[in-house]
Parts: C-alpha cells; sequence; structure tokens
C-alpha cells in the first residue's frame, strides 16, 4: 500500500492506493498534519510508502516523523518523468503540474492532453501526443477572485462561492457572482477553444477543489476527476520505480 499526499496552498489532500485502486481519500489543514498522517497509518498498517508532492510550505520534518513506520519519498524536479520538459524555466515549474503532466502522458498516451486544475489557482498544462511538456498559464482560481474584488475596493463585499441565477446580475451580489463564476467558466472555454482550433486528438482533463462545480458549467466535453492529482502521483510514483 502507498499513502500519497498533496501539500497545496491552502489544504493538505491524501489519498491510500493498494496498486491503482484508492482506499479511502482524506483532506485536512495543515496544522493537523502529523495527527491525520498518524491516523491513517493506524488503520491502513499495510502501508509501506509514504509519496510527497508539496507546493505549501510545510517542514518536511513533519513527514520525517513517521519515517521508522515507512519509508518517505519527496518528488522533486530531479526524479524521472514520463515527458520531455520543454518548459523554459523547468526548476520554476511546480511539482503539481509536473505530476498532473505525468499522470496525463500516462494515463491517455498518444494524445494531445490539456490538464486544468481549478483550485486555489487555476492551472493548465498542455503535453503533446509526442510526450513533450510544452507550458499553459496560471490565473487566480475562484477564490482569489472574490477575495480581489473584496480586498482591492472599497465597498465590494467578500462572498462565498456560489452559482449565479443569471449572467445579468440584478443586484452587486449577483454581479459579482454572475463576473466571478461566468468569467471563469468563459476563461476555460476559450482556452480549450484555442487548443482545439491547433490541436486534433485532444483530451481535456479538469481536476481540482472547484472540478466539480464548474463541470457542468463548461461548454466542452471535458474528463473531471477532482482526485486526478493523487492518482497521478501513485502512477508516478510507480513509474520512478519501475524506471530507476
Amino acid at each position: 500500500m502507498i499513502l500519497t499526499v498533496d501539500v497545496g496552498n491552502t489544504r493538505i489532500k491524501a489519498a491510500v492506493f493498494e496498486g491503482s485502486t484508492v482506499l479511502e481519500n482524506f483532506v485536512f489543514e495543515k496544522n493537523k498534519l502529523e495527527k491525520k498522517i498518524k491516523i491513517i497509518l493506524e488503520k491502513f498498517q499495510n502501508c509501506t510508502d509514504l509519496v510527497v508532492a508539496s507546493v505549501g510550505n510545510i517542514e518536511k520534518q513533519s513527514f520525517l516523523t513517521f519515517e521508522d513506520q515507512l519509508k518517505i519519498h519527496f518528488l522533486t524536479h530531479e526524479d524521472i518523468f514520463p515527458f520531455i520538459n520543454k518548459y523554459a524555466t523547468p526548476k520554476t515549474l511546480g511539482i503539481d503540474r509536473m505530476v498532473l503532466a505525468a499522470g496525463a502522458t500516462l494515463q491517455f498516451p498518444k494524445q494531445n492532453r490539456l490538464v486544468i486544475d481549478a483550485g486555489t489557482c487555476i492551472t493548465y498544462d498542455f503535453i503533446d501526443e509526442n510526450d513533450n511538456y510544452l507550458g499553459g498559464a496560471i490565473s487566480p482560481g475562484l477564490r482569489l477572485r472574490y477575495e480581489a474584488l473584496h480586498n482591492y475596493t472599497a465597498k465590494l463585499p467578500l462572498l462565498a462561492l456560489d452559482a449565479p441565477e443569471s449572467y445579468i446580475g440584478n443586484s452587486t451580489k449577483e454581479a459579482i457572482h454572475s463576473g466571478v463564476v461566468n468569467g471563469f467558466v468563459y476563461e476555460i472555454d476559450g482556452f480549450i477553444d484555442e487548443y482545439r482550433e491547433n490541436f486534433s486528438n485532444f483530451i481535456i482533463i479538469l481536476t481540482g477543489g472547484d472540478a466539480e462545480f464548474l463541470a457542468k458549467r463548461l461548454k466542452n466535453t471535458i474528463f473531471a476527476n477532482s482526485n486526478f492529482l493523487l492518482e497521478s502521483l501513485n502512477q508516478t510514483f510507480q513509474y520512478k520505480i519501475d524506471n530507476d
């Protein structure tokens, strides 16, 4: 069994795998890391490896506390990945984006792939059918857009995510929801349309915390999987073992 851990900007997600099968998923706050890992390992005592991909600020020592129970692996840019990294600044490419690209490459061979991760930020990552990672885009996620409207204006309220009743907001509250949610959806559909015009044999993978909310609002056909990063982390680790 393998315990995969994704340390994001806001929360931690984890999953226990047996082969390619997910046994259980977990989501928790960063300040509960050691407590939650302890509980998971008590429940799944056959875990042999803990695999971490981190873009958040968290000390490695928090994980190394458990190195007497199982092997700890921190994915880095120096690890083996199943694609050719053609990013102009490869060392600045987030490890989460690399893991997503690896998962797309392994799960959907010989296709052009666009991975859209809708979390704190929304990231777009494109891997062509020859397994070249070409890059993508980064923009603010839904929560950041709501917060920006509130933090950088004098009177706009801070709202929680909600589906707009119409594209015509008939109040300040509805106008904000329309602007944030519809603007977000139009952005994603616009990027997808641009890629479709330039590439055939194409698959779009939507993941991240807001994936389910967004999936039914997009006009384009997509493969939605909110756990794609954790699945990709498991696959990337298996690929590393097989190719070391």
